[in-house]
């Protein structure tokens, strides 16, 4: 019996919109474009080699994820950074993050939860030598394990919607909050045990959703102390 060829169907090549979108998020993520950068559509096309017109298509994307802020008669330019929108990102990724952590936690196998405590304990080792940056980024590693089997893929992308916006928004929050840093890595650790031990998904949910309301609590109580009391409703659920 002849053997059948199985022929491998190629991932379709990125539109050009999505070149200049990924290509201009990368840059404000970067803060290569900084908030107020004026983004002029000509001058991107011919760096993209291509058109204007799906430099536009990406540019209003942008905009309706936050990023791009446009004005009539003015253009497109990077949004300017506005604590409200901060504290906005903070509370929906608590509850959107919280969910999918605890409808992952079923999905999640020893070695994920292997590889979660590992790079945990990469952000113990920099807590002497502290890099708000390079703790973020570990950060970020460490809860998209947790979430990425998440079975849900329209919250999956609203979630990473929100880590995308808060890279706009804020370069590291722990910058502000250093302290902040070693009561995340115990926390981390105590979410990962529930996950463990099989804990139900709703104490699953509201520890994760306490840990990322915490870190609001405390960037608010230390830039605005008149504020940090509502951040505490998002705790005690």
């Amino acid at each position: 019996m002849a053997r059948e060829e199985v022929t491998e169907t190629a991932a379709p090549a990125p539109s050009k919109s999505q070149r200049a979108y990924h290509w201009l998020k990368e840059r404000i993520a970067n803060q290569e474009f900084t908030p107020g950068y004026r983004l002029v559509l000509a001058s991107i096309a011919a760096e993209l080699d291509m058109s204007v017109v799906p430099v536009r298509e990406a540019i209003r994307q942008l905009e309706a994820e936050g990023l791009v802020t446009f004005e009539r008669n003015v253009g497109a330019h990077v949004s300017m950074i506005d604590d409200s929108q901060y504290r906005h990102s903070m509370e929906a990724l608590a509850i959107l993050e919280g969910a999918a952590t605890a409808l992952s936690a079923p999905h999640l196998t020893a070695e994920d939860l292997r590889r979660a405590r590992e790079v945990n304990g990469l952000m113990v080792e920099t807590l002497d030598h502290f890099d708000p940056r390079s703790f973020t980024a570990l950060n970020q590693k460490f809860h998209s394990i947790l979430y990425a089997p998440c079975p849900n893929p329209r919250m999956l992308d609203l979630v990473n919607a929100e880590w995308g916006r808060l890279g706009h928004l804020r370069d590291s929050t722990f910058s502000f909050v250093p302290g902040r840093a070693q009561e995340s890595v115990r926390e981390h650790e105590h979410i990962v045990h529930l996950i463990e031990a099989g804990a139900p998904l709703a104490d699953v949910e509201r520890a994760a959703r306490r840990h990322r309301s915490a870190t609001l609590a405390a960037y608010l109580t230390h830039e605005h102390p008149e504020d940090a009391g509502p951040a505490d409703v998002l705790t005690a659920h």
